[in-house]
């Protein structure tokens, strides 16, 4: 059985790990088509979209970035630069290809905001990782269990819609959405926990993030 839980030290010690695989850049309408027929080669694909943030409040920015990732393959659309394109929103609507993310109600309504469309056969992360005993919700963390290296954040808050993107951005873009599907298809080997254990489990996590926040502060001397 994997660990159930891990804490930000521990990540922090582990090797940093870089999608190390082909990107594409989707920036012009030309370039869409031809990215979607790729994709629809693969089953099953990572998914993961970027913002660009925003730092003053009560500003909302739209979706900048759409990742989808095959092992080896990750296409990054601008959407700053093509806006959400029918062709893109038909694929995500698909039945016939899986897409694997974490957190997917949220980055599927950043992208209602461009255009309205209902995903289909998608799988969350988050729905399925405590079948296996992982009661983390992040994927850093997730992947951090099963991998034992670490999924870096640096350039989480970088500009989006920046002219170019750099290549820590595209790397660190790719690798958010090839590693749900690394982590989809590991979880897939392997066996499921039974109800007792997992209800065992989610009691044991909610009495220890009780006790957690009951402590009491270090008196300051």
């Amino acid at each position: 059985m994997f660990k159930t839980k891990i804490t930000k030290d521990e990540v922090n010690l582990l090797p940093v790990v870089i999608f190390e695989g082909k990107i594409t850049i989707v920036d012009d309408l030309s370039k869409i088509d031809p990215a979607i027929e790729e994709l629809r080669k693969s089953p099953v694909v990572g998914l993961d979209t970027e913002t660009k943030p925003a730092f003053t409040r009560g500003t909302h920015n739209k979706v900048s970035l759409v990742q989808i990732s095959t092992l080896d393959h990750c296409f990054l659309f601008r959407l700053n630069k093509t806006n959400f394109p029918t062709a893109l929103a038909d694929f995500l609507a698909d039945e016939s290809v899986k897409k694997i993310g974490l957190s997917l109600r949220d980055d599927f309504s950043g992208l209602n905001k461009h255009q309205i469309f209902k995903p289909a056969n998608f799988v969350d992360i988050q729905s399925i990782a405590q079948s296996y005993g992982i009661m983390e919700l992040s994927l850093q963390k997730i992947y951090a269990i099963l991998f034992e290296k670490k999924i870096s954040k640096s350039q989480r808050l970088s500009n989006w819609e920046s002219p170019e993107l750099t290549e820590q951005q595209q790397r660190y873009a790719a690798t958010d959405a090839w590693a749900s599907l690394q982590i989809y298809l590991r979880l897939m080997n392997e066996k499921k926990l039974t109800k007792i254990e997992i209800d065992k489990l989610v009691l044991q996590n909610m009495l220890e993030q009780k006790a957690m926040n009951n402590q009491p502060e270090t008196p300051l001397v």
